[in-house]
């Protein structure tokens, strides 16, 4: 029996699938693999091409099956779809996987390590207990606003209402209403504490690395954003170009070109959407100093004075994002000429 010199492995929770195919890409064999075989399995296998999708637990997947001498990429579960046949088994999945990671123009996903996936936790985490915070914030406010009571708008404005659930000499709440919107106010004070926790970790963290303390002296970019660089773009180097890196987090116009004509839409919002809306809220921070002083940034200026507001904001993103990449793969850290035009990269 010839060796199997491609295998393309579906993930799954219990069981897995397998499709081995030889160096013409014929197909030589198709199992099924309970999660306990699945080491096993690869351990007996000569040394192959192992394709997966990059989903829940394929990098954990890919450094064990890496450890055991295989060439293990990653695929996008977008770029796998093609290749599927008709319908959608597990074996037909896996029969796509091995036959799509062999494509000389496919784009692979970098396999992170243990730390990079812990430090993507810590921020996953504080982004969950900011929703959570918020959902509570807006549920307080909604509850007094039927009797009556309101605050400014802005998360600062919330500890006035939170006083006021706490003073039981406030005639204007029910008893009900008082011993419930008290949870609720605690669980806002835990989820603040929770979340500055987090946050006071990250920051230590950012003053320790050295690849986010040269982030953070870009314009619009704290360590909440730098933090969220590292742990998600593990491989800067792997994007051609800083327009690539630009295109990949999504701030490029989505092309809908044909019969010779260009058209440019709205942008693509590709890649990580956590990352985007990191460097759109530190591209508006920017923005507003410009505002206030408009001989820094001749550039920003005249973009907003021709364009909306937020186009401005989304523009100056994707040079920011252009940026990082340059400060990440040629080193050195970020000066400002007279605009962020000029912005240049020194070592």
């Amino acid at each position: 029996m010839q060796e199997a010199v491609t295998v393309g492995l579906d993930l799954a929770k219990q069981v897995f699938q397998a499709h081995g195919a030889d160096a013409d890409g014929a197909p030589l064999f198709s199992r099924k693999l309970r999660r306990a075989e699945v080491l096993r399995f690869f351990e007996k296998l000569p040394r192959c091409l192992v394709g997966m999708e990059a989903c829940s637990g394929a990098h954990y997947w890919a450094r064990e099956i890496g450890a055991l001498g295989h060439h293990v990429r990653m695929i996008p579960p977008a770029y796998v779809a093609p290749f599927v046949k008709r319908g959608k088994t597990d074996a037909g999945d896996a029969e796509a996987i091995s036959e799509a990671v062999t494509r000389k123009t496919m784009r692979f996903v970098p396999i992170k390590t243990a730390e990079q996936q812990a430090a993507a936790m810590v921020l996953k985490t504080r982004s969950l207990l900011v929703r959570q915070r918020t959902q509570a914030v807006n549920a307080l406010r909604c509850h007094l606003t039927e009797l009556g009571i309101i605050a400014g708008a802005g998360i600062a404005k919330i500890d006035s209402l939170i006083a006021i659930v706490r003073d039981e000499s406030d005639t204007r709440l029910p008893p009900a209403a008082r011993f419930a919107m008290t949870a609720i106010a605690d669980q806002i004070e835990a989820l603040k504490q929770q979340a500055s926790k987090l946050e006071d970790a990250i920051v230590r963290e950012a003053k320790v690395d050295e690849d986010m303390r040269r982030l953070v002296t870009i314009p619009g970019v704290g360590a909440i954003t730098a933090a969220t660089i590292k742990a998600l773009v593990p491989d800067p180097g792997g994007f051609k170009s800083a327009r690539h890196f630009a295109a990949w987090i999504g701030l490029t116009p989505k092309p809908r070109s044909s019969g010779g004509k260009e058209r440019l839409g709205r942008i693509s919002q590709m890649g990580n959407p956590d990352l985007r809306s990191l460097l759109v809220v530190g591209a508006t921070s920017v923005l507003r100093y410009t505002e206030k002083n408009a001989k820094a940034m001749p550039w920003l200026t005249g973009i907003v004075a021709r364009r909306p507001y937020k186009v401005a904001a989304v523009a100056l993103a994707n040079k920011m994002a252009r940026i990082v990449w340059a400060v990440l793969t040629r080193g050195g850290v970020y000066q400002r000429g007279n605009s962020l035009v000029a912005a240049t990269v020194t070592a």
